[in-house]
């Protein structure tokens, strides 16, 4: 993953992860259980954004994957190329007696740089835009207000240009992506240098509603 780092200095490890992955070898997408509700949302790499989604209270599960375009069961490299019109996102189950939509959205637009069009960082392309999905009308009304709650108070110089679409479809990552944070921070440069400063980030913004292990 990431273009700039790991086609140069961490090209060989990401071969590794890689190496002995099938095209068919994806994750499960679990149903919710009774009582879960979902929600998807797009920030660039979605090894960053499942681990800060997955820190907070009442989410019970995050899992990486691809939404927003038109191919279907697409591959990491078929969204890659930018040809499937999907963008990485992470698909979160969550507990709304715990955590609200509401929430849960404003934590998303603090988990990522939502004013940064069609790129993250070092990340360029449609594949790493900013998007959420609502799948009623009253997730869209949360996802507009939260929007303009943020702009009006100018948290980030620019406005935020995030897509705010339908939910229609969500393909799960390979399984390889899967937790990809927790199992490579430490060996992997693009998450010492990339993704840990953004989930530090995060941690400071949201402590009031992360899992008490992360509000140290």
């Amino acid at each position: 993953m990431k273009r700039i780092f790991l086609y140069t200095a961490c090209i060989l490890l990401f071969a590794g992860c890689v190496n002995g992955q099938t095209s068919n070898d994806f994750a499960v997408v679990p149903k919710p259980k009774q009582g879960e509700m979902l929600a998807t949302f797009g920030g660039g790499c979605f090894w960053s954004m499942s681990e800060a989604m997955s820190e907070l209270k009442g989410v019970n599960k995050v899992i990486s994957g691809y939404a927003g375009g038109t191919t279907k069961n697409p591959s990491y490299e078929d969204v890659s190329s930018q040809s499937t019109g999907h963008a990485e996102v992470v698909q979160v189950y969550y507990d709304p007696n715990v955590i609200s939509y509401a929430k849960l959205a404003e934590a998303f637009f603090f988990a990522h740089d939502p004013t940064e069009l069609n790129r993250q960082g070092p990340d360029e392309g449609t594949d790493y835009r900013s998007i959420a999905f609502y799948r009623t009308p009253a997730e869209k009304a949360a996802l507009l207000d939260i929007i303009k709650k943020v702009n009006a108070t100018k948290h980030y110089p620019e406005p935020i240009v995030t897509q705010v679409v339908p939910f229609a479809a969500f393909y799960p990552a390979e399984q390889y992506h899967q937790g990809y944070y927790r199992q490579h921070l430490g060996d992997n440069p693009y998450l010492t240098s990339v993704s840990q400063p953004k989930v530090m980030k995060f941690r400071k913004a949201e402590k009031d509603i992360l899992k008490p292990e992360f509000q140290k």
